[in-house]
């Protein structure tokens, strides 16, 4: 697949990294020392104006695939998104930094239906994607991960193995799960591998498990949760993402403290903000986390543009107490040193990115619907050919480690077990390692 970015930075970065292996990617920036970030990696640069007709000609972008926008200027990403889809037929990612471009582009979409904003196919605002990620792991009280799949019909919870949890110390096939739950994966020491019925779950292990959205609930009330529910949420940091997140938290049933230290920030968000208390301080004073009582809250997310002022505050809300630790990260190599360091979710704004570009865009096209872990396991989804004879799973042998954790059949998601019959035309959502990924497929791709 042939990738074109336009504009060099640490986003384009990341993702030229994502991509430059399996795929030819090329960067376009018009300032030559912008394009200097990418010289560790094996991919094309073109120091030229992305807005220029001639100079994506010079691209070759008649034979691109994908189009990536993704500079610090919304109005030329825009542009450049238009302007490429005039001359080719790749399909056009672009990114917004303000909220006021994105409502513009679904305005044009959705009242006038402009040609114009068609021609802009995907819209990725980062800020968004951080505090969707965040949003749904506070809402299911200790997991560290959450993914939906099948319109809602099913899920994927990770959970870290605790010295108060149940499964400490048990091998898989001792533990009672319910038959709408299936462990996939489990991480250790920062490696992930598929179980099998004699793996032992460690301290530190995080648990991987897909299933029902009932059924992962029942399972989390008797082993996690204990029927805790998020009902105080403290917020280090009011900028975009900060009042975003409140805003949205807003809507459920808990009660929110955010803190900045800046005191004109802190006037808007009180005024935008109708439930929420809003207090101008610093997040990094253990005077003002212990008189608000930080300690007691059930999440705390520090999402300050700072990375070492969110580590700071998350270790502060966590020898205070604090249940569960959120920590914004602007780099994607730090992410497993803070987890490492005692924080409980380290959520990389890039790294959300890149995997929204994978699952939506580049991923899809070959039936991988979600990655976990930093890009270690994939779930793709593959339909049984009409000539597919039916069998029971126990019956499909793969040579490469991988679990059929949900076949789609029409309306019904089922959580398959051995003896559960596999129908030509399923659809099935398989977990393996990402390095398995081409065999699996193949192997599902060519089963009959």
């Amino acid at each position: 697949m042939r990738i074109i970015i336009f504009g060099a930075n640490e986003t384009a970065s990341a993702i030229a990294a994502e991509f430059f292996e399996d795929h030819d990617v090329i960067v376009i920036d018009s300032i030559q020392k912008n394009l200097e970030l990418f010289s560790r990696l094996d991919v094309g640069v073109i120091c030229a104006d992305a807005l220029n007709i001639q100079e994506l000609k010079r691209a070759e972008i008649e034979d691109a695939d994908v189009f990536i926008a993704c500079s610090n200027d919304d109005e030329s990403n825009i542009l450049a998104c238009l302007t490429s889809k005039q001359i080719s037929d790749a399909q056009t990612i672009c990114f917004v930094n303000k909220k006021d471009s994105l409502d513009s582009i679904n305005y044009l979409k959705d009242e006038y239906k402009s040609s114009y904003a068609q021609c802009i196919e995907s819209v990725i605002w980062p800020q968004r994607l951080l505090v969707q990620e965040i949003f749904k792991i506070i809402t299911v009280p200790k997991a560290v991960d959450v993914e939906n799949f099948a319109h809602g019909r099913a899920r994927l919870l990770e959970y870290r193995i605790d010295e108060d949890s149940e499964l400490l110390n048990k091998k898989l096939k001792d533990c009672c799960f319910n038959s709408e739950v299936l462990v996939v994966g489990i991480v250790r020491n920062e490696e992930l591998f598929i179980p099998n019925g004699n793996s032992e779950f460690l301290l530190n292990d995080k648990a991987i498990l897909m299933g029902t959205p009932v059924g992962l609930d029942i399972m989390a009330g008797e082993l996690f949760e204990k029927n805790e529910k998020v009902k105080n949420i403290g917020i280090i940091g009011g900028g975009t993402v900060g009042f975003d997140l409140a805003a949205t938290l807003e809507k459920t049933h808990t009660k929110i403290k955010l803190i900045d230290n800046n005191y004109e920030r802190c006037e808007f968000l009180s005024q935008e903000l109708k439930k929420t208390l809003v207090l101008n301080a610093s997040g990094t004073s253990l005077e003002i986390l212990e008189e608000e009582e930080i300690g007691k809250c059930d999440v705390i997310v520090a999402i300050t543009n700072n990375d070492e002022k969110n580590l700071l505050c998350s270790l502060l809300a966590k020898q205070l107490g604090a249940k569960k630790v959120i920590t914004r990260v602007s780099q994607d190599t730090t992410v497993a040193l803070f987890e490492r360091v005692g924080v409980d979710v380290a959520i990389s704004q890039r790294e959300a990115c890149v995997n929204e570009i994978k699952n939506r865009i580049i991923d899809s096209r070959a039936g991988i619907i979600a990655t976990v872990e930093r890009g270690q396991g994939e779930i793709l989804e593959i339909q049984l050919k009409n000539n597919f004879k039916t069998k029971p799973l126990c019956d499909i042998k793969v040579d490469n480690p991988c679990v059929v954790a949900i076949v789609k059949r029409g309306s019904r998601v089922i959580i398959p077990k051995g003896n559960t019959e596999i129908h030509p035309g399923d659809i099935l959502l398989i977990f393996t390692k990402s390095e398995h990924v081409t065999q699996v497929k193949e192997y599902f791709n060519n089963a009959l």
